[in-house]
């Protein structure tokens, strides 16, 4: 991995999860929202990261015999507990807007801090699949289990990257806006880190075609947002990117399950 994707994973930290990380003598001094065309190579690797802690929450648990799916259930709230639920707010933002008349009314309701019936009914949904299929990989062994969580956790902060880029803002103002538009040069480099992440610990886990699978169905679940999103707020928000995210990251679970250990 290059030194500069390295040197900005403790940026990335602080930009994806609540981790008190300190900032390093390397590092230079806080100024405006982030640049997210320097530090898109450092996500996935900041997403590793992530699931590294997630992943050792459901080994140990797995390992006092608790089972696959309370493993998954304290790995999976461990994970939203130091992202802040980011995440999970952007699901249920965008799913309660969709009950909006128009344009301009669903982004309205996107704005509004209150969570409605379709915000709650995402979210279960979403927890549902997430240990579900966590809890059902533990069935290839908890070291797998616990692979695959990284893995997708690495994967999945592509999403929020490269809808930016695929989507124009759907408002005029707004966080996102400002933290500008990744280049493809930025955008390639941390595919290719993510992947190389995910290969190393997908392959010698459940095999190239659970890889290949997951890969295929995250693909699929990120185009499927970015279509919505553009049919019903006209481009993409913060809160797009963030059930971007989460919407691949189950999706790429679901394939390693679908594919794993396939000749």
């Amino acid at each position: 991995m290059p030194l500069p994707v390295l040197s900005d994973v403790p940026e990335a930290l602080r930009f994806l999860s609540r981790l008190p990380v300190p900032r390093l003598p390397f590092e230079a001094a806080p100024g405006g929202p982030p640049d997210l065309d320097r530090l898109g190579p450092a996500l996935p690797a900041a997403g590793a990261v992530l699931g590294l802690i997630a992943a050792g929450v459901f080994l140990a648990a797995h390992g006092l015999g608790l089972g696959g799916f309370l493993a998954a259930t304290l790995a999976v709230g461990t994970l939203v507990a130091i992202t802040g639920a980011l995440h999970e707010d952007g699901l249920a933002d965008v799913a309660d807007a969709l009950g909006g008349w128009s344009v301009e009314r669903r982004l309205e309701i996107m704005k509004d801090s209150r969570i409605g019936s379709f915000g709650v009914c995402a979210l279960v949904l979403a927890f549902a699949l997430r240990l579900g299929t966590l809890a059902a990989l533990a069935a290839e062994g908890a070291l797998a289990a616990a692979a695959a969580l990284m893995a997708a956790v690495a994967v999945s902060r592509l999403a929020g990257l490269w809808m930016l880029s695929a989507l124009p803002f759907a408002r005029a103002d707004g966080f996102a806006r400002s933290a500008g538009v990744p280049g493809l040069a930025s955008r390639r480099t941390a595919f290719a880190v993510a992947l190389v992440i995910a290969a190393l610990l997908v392959v010698p886990t459940l095999g190239p075609m659970a890889l290949l699978g997951g890969v295929i169905l995250g693909i699929a679940a990120f185009s499927g947002i970015a279509r919505l999103a553009r049919a019903q707020f006209g481009g993409q928000t913060g809160d797009v990117a963030g059930a971007a995210t989460l919407t691949v990251e189950i999706a790429f679970l679901m394939g390693l399950l679908i594919f794993a250990r396939q000749p």
